[in-house]
């Protein structure tokens, strides 16, 4: 059979049979992957845990008739180990693995920038369980920003999303698409502060420096309009966010 080679995440596994695994991948070259691990849950595999979620792996595929077949796995960064060990880091290494899977919806079509968005996700997430330097949900939010933007839902933060008249303005729509002006606010829309706003906009930068000094207050309301946002642009909750300790 041809073959081929990637690397990628795994995003989640599957049972299949009495000793395989559905493993679907989110690959540097060619997109979300679901392939078959032929034996990967006997105690004799060659695989051992080298196939688990949060992995990043080199892989050697076998083309199939409807699922390609892992046939070689080396492990490039073990990241489930660090995680799995930390359960607020873990939570929310869930959640970016569960938007990965939401915004690469169709498979084996390259999204070389998502993968790079997880894959730089996952390490800052590994790093803030040594050195303590990025809060977890912080690492999080500037995730999930900046995935949206990248599948085209990127926030307007600088002027009104509705009518463009230029900011700083008060309110952030989720529906609406940021930040929106008092003429267009919509009913019910909540009010934010120029802090907040500043705040996202370092977090869809991935500026670390700049938040740094955000107080724990603006980071808690910031989470919540990001949350808003994602959901409302991935039409369903992500159903792993509920975990998460804020």
């Amino acid at each position: 059979m041809p073959t081929y080679r990637d690397e990628g995440v795994v995003l989640r596994t599957h049972k299949l049979g009495e000793a395989d695994r559905i493993v679907t991948l989110l690959s540097r070259r060619h997109g979300k992957v679901r392939a078959v691990a032929r034996g990967v849950r006997r105690t004799s595999s060659k695989f051992g845990a080298r196939l688990e979620p949060f992995s990043h792996v080199d892989l050697q595929f076998a083309t199939g008739k409807t699922l390609d077949v892992i046939t070689e796995a080396v492990t490039l960064h073990a990241w489930s180990e660090p995680l799995c060990t930390d359960y607020a880091r873990y939570t929310v290494g869930q959640v970016m693995l569960e938007t990965a899977d939401r915004l690469v919806s169709i498979e084996n079509e390259p999204a070389p920038p998502q993968f790079r968005l997880l894959a730089g996700g996952l390490h800052a997430l590994t790093r803030g369980t040594n050195d303590g330097e990025r809060p977890a949900t912080m690492v999080m939010d500037s995730y999930l920003l900046r995935a949206l933007a990248t599948a085209g839902f990127a926030p307007s933060l600088s002027e009104c999303t509705t009518c463009g008249e230029p900011g700083p303005h008060s309110a952030f729509s989720p529906a609406a698409g940021g930040a929106v002006c008092r003429h267009c606010r919509p009913p019910g829309t909540p009010l934010v502060s120029p802090e907040t706003l500043t705040y996202l906009a370092a977090l869809l930068a991935g500026d670390w420096p700049a938040m740094r000094e955000i107080d724990s207050a603006t980071q808690r309301r910031a989470s919540g309009l990001i949350a808003a946002f994602a959901s409302w642009h991935l039409e369903r909750g992500l159903r792993t966010l509920e975990h998460v300790a804020r």
